[in-house]
């Protein structure tokens, strides 16, 4: 069993910045890809960003030059740095991993509960 929890959502005024975390634990033989989704209000989830296990990165238009999304392979976290925030940036966060774990030996999605954002003009 995988669990990925997140942390460091809030509140913050438009032009801000936050730092987002989602720790990978359980029974990991490894990790591919890593990403961060978002959802707002009465719209489809969306891919804000993904890192590959070699840390190639690729971001939605919405969010390039504003935020960075990084790895620590060591402690099976992911980041999300978003700076120059704007009150559309307003979703609920979710992490998201391709892990190969000891039980299926093969690649499965999981995914974080989700942490709330929320960017005020």
């Amino acid at each position: 069993q995988v669990q990925l929890v997140e942390s460091g959502g809030g509140s913050v005024q438009a032009g801000g910045s936050l730092r987002l975390s989602c720790a990978a634990s359980g029974s990991i033989l490894t990790i591919n890809a890593m990403a961060w989704h978002r959802q707002a209000p009465g719209k489809l989830r969306e891919l804000v960003a993904v890192i590959t296990n070699d840390g190639s990165t690729n971001y939605a238009d919405s969010v390039k030059g504003r935020f960075t999304i990084s790895r620590d392979n060591v402690k099976n976290t992911v980041y999300l740095q978003m700076n120059s925030l704007k009150p559309e940036d307003t979703a609920v966060y979710y992490c998201n991993a391709a892990v190969v774990d000891y039980i299926r030996l093969r690649p499965y999605d999981y995914w974080g509960q989700g942490t709330q954002v929320t960017v005020s003009s």
